[in-house]
This record gives structure tokens, C-alpha cells and sequence, in this order.
């Protein structure tokens, strides 16, 4: 049996040895091509506020020998592009012309690099106007309390607003921001948690000078009672007398324990408006409570009608 035939190392070595004298002949030689570099925009207007991504890449034409060209297509710094010299195209949309920073990027290319051409002749830029507003804050409660329970008091925000930074268009649009959620189960003690302001969708550009505030919650035990108020006639003609009856409307109320004590008859103002009796041609009176105290969680009235008759 025949054996194979080896292929001699001197042969292999010699063939390498060709391959790398052959590369780095080529590669010694100067060339002219177009790379894609990475930019990036300095130099921005401080009133100024990128509202969209602009153009990440920049297609430029350089000479160069093979090692340069090999070498600056892996280094992968950015070039940066001075974007203090704008034109002003309509409304947000800004441009730069290329031509102005063939200068500014021929500084920065490594030594043996011309710049011949950049591809592109403009760069567009979509800016808008840096501008601040205070907006108030807009808790958002998923609680479901113990029975009986509830919150005594107005919920407390603190901070109640945040200062907000961006353009102007997307800054004119809101009026309030949400926050995240706290959702508590079977809840009868008071509660402080610290929570996240929410960004608006679609508004990546803003700036909050802060962005978690803290929410307080006080909860107390509820109960009901019922008193017996009086109530007024408005716009009662002065020829018109009338006799009522009853002379007291019964008010069931909701108030917290602590301040249970405090409701008394004079904690609700109740009223009946004559004119509409005149105007929808009524035989009785409704009542109305107009104001009560800042205690009172909740109230309901009977009777809803009050009969009358006219004196003659």
C-alpha cells in the first residue's frame, strides 16, 4: 500500500512567509475610500433641546494607507460635529452644512488620514426650545380599606409639585403629572410611601428636578349619626307667606370618631329655592345642603320633599 504524500513544511512556512509580505505590501499602499463613522453633536445651544434622534453616522471619504484605513475603521470613537453654527429650516427643524466641518474633522483624524469628501451634504437636526414649568402632582390610590375605615383627611403630597424641564411644545402640553401606584388591601392605619413620578409616554426629552415624592395617608374608624337641622326659604316673595311641614329636615352624616363630637345641627346649612317651585310648577319644596363642616365625610337627607300651603 502506497503512503500519502506530505506536503513539506518548508513549502508551508515559505507560502505564509508570501501571504504576509504580499499583506503588508497592500496594506502599505495609500487608498481612497469611504467609511461609515460614528458622530456625535457638542456644542448645542443651552435654550436648545433635542426632540427626536438625529443621524448617528456620517459616510466620509478619506485617503489613506491600508494600515490607516484598517485602523480607524475599528476604533470606533465618535467624531464629534459642532452644531453651534445652525440654519434654521421651518419650525424646530435645524440643519448643518457639511462642508463647514470638513476642518473640524480633519483635525480629528489620526495623522496620515485626508478627508476627501463627506457623503452626506447636510445634517438635520430637530430642536426645540429649553423652557421650565412647576407642575402639581396627582396621587394614585388603588386602597381597599377595612370595614369602617376610610381617610379622614385630604391626601398630603410632599412635595405637591415638581419643576419640569424640556421643549417647549411638549412642556406647554401638560398641565398635571401622575404618579405611580400604591395599592394597599385591608387598610385601617395611616400610611406614608415613597413613590416615582411617571414620565408621559412619548415625551422622552423631560427633566424633573425631582423624581420620587412621598404620599401620607391618615385613616380612622367611621361611624354614622343622624341630626335634625332647620332650613331656610330663599327667594321667597315678600307678599307670600307659607306654612311648612316639617319644620326640620333629619341629616345622616359619616364622620370619623375623632371628630364625631363636633357635628352639630349648626355644621350643616340647609336651603329651599323658592324660584323652584315658581319654575317647574311644584306643590312642595326641595331641600338643599349648601355647606357643611369639613368634618363630615359624607350625608344624606330625609325627607327629600317638604310639603307647604299658602296662606291666605
Amino acid at each position: 500500500m502506497k503512503s500519502k504524500s506530505k506536503i513539506p513544511k518548508t513549502f508551508v512556512g515559505f507560502l505564509l512567509a508570501s501571504v504576509l509580505i504580499w499583506f503588508l505590501i497592500t496594506l502599505s499602499k495609500e487608498y481612497v475610500t469611504t467609511i461609515k463613522f460614528p458622530i456625535e453633536y457638542k456644542e448645542i445651544a443651552r435654550n436648545k433641546l433635542l426632540q427626536s434622534t438625529p443621524v448617528k453616522e456620517l459616510d466620509i471619504t478619506i485617503k489613506a494607507s491600508g494600515f490607516k484605513i484598517l485602523k480607524s475603521g475599528f476604533s470606533g470613537k465618535p467624531i464629534e460635529i459642532k452644531a453651534n453654527n445652525l440654519v434654521k429650516k421651518k419650525n424646530d427643524i435645524y440643519y448643518i452644512l457639511t462642508k463647514s466641518q470638513l476642518n473640524n474633522i480633519q483635525k480629528q483624524m489620526p495623522s496620515g488620514i485626508t478627508v476627501q469628501e463627506i457623503v452626506q451634504d447636510s445634517l438635520l437636526l430637530d430642536l426645540g426650545t429649553l423652557t421650565s414649568k412647576k407642575l402639581p402632582l396627582k396621587a394614585n390610590l388603588k386602597l381597599k380599606y377595612h370595614i369602617g375605615y376610610d381617610l379622614a383627611d385630604d391626601i398630603v403630597i410632599s412635595p405637591d409639585s415638581v419643576v419640569v424641564s424640556g421643549p417647549k411644545k411638549e412642556i406647554d402640553r401638560l398641565t398635571e403629572l401622575e404618579l405611580s401606584a400604591i395599592k394597599l388591601e385591608d387598610v385601617k392605619d395611616n400610611f406614608k410611601k415613597e413613590v416615582t413620578i411617571l414620565k408621559p409616554p412619548n415625551n422622552k426629552n423631560l427633566k424633573f428636578d425631582k423624581t420620587k415624592v412621598f404620599v401620607t395617608g391618615k385613616v380612622e374608624q367611621f361611624t354614622e349619626g343622624t341630626i335634625e337641622v332647620p332650613y331656610r326659604i330663599t327667594n321667597l316673595p315678600s307678599n307670600i307667606k307659607i306654612t311648612t311641614l316639617p319644620k326640620k329636615i333629619g341629616v345622616t352624616f359619616v364622620a370619623s370618631l375623632t371628630n364625631f363630637n363636633k357635628i352639630t345641627a349648626g355644621s350643616f346649612q340647609v336651603e329651599c329655592d323658592y324660584n323652584v317651585v315658581k319654575e317647574n310648577n311644584l306643590n312642595y319644596l326641595l331641600p338643599k345642603v349648601t355647606s357643611t363642616s369639613k368634618f363630615v365625610k359624607s350625608f344624606r337627607i330625609a325627607p327629600k320633599k317638604i310639603d307647604f300651603l299658602i296662606q291666605k
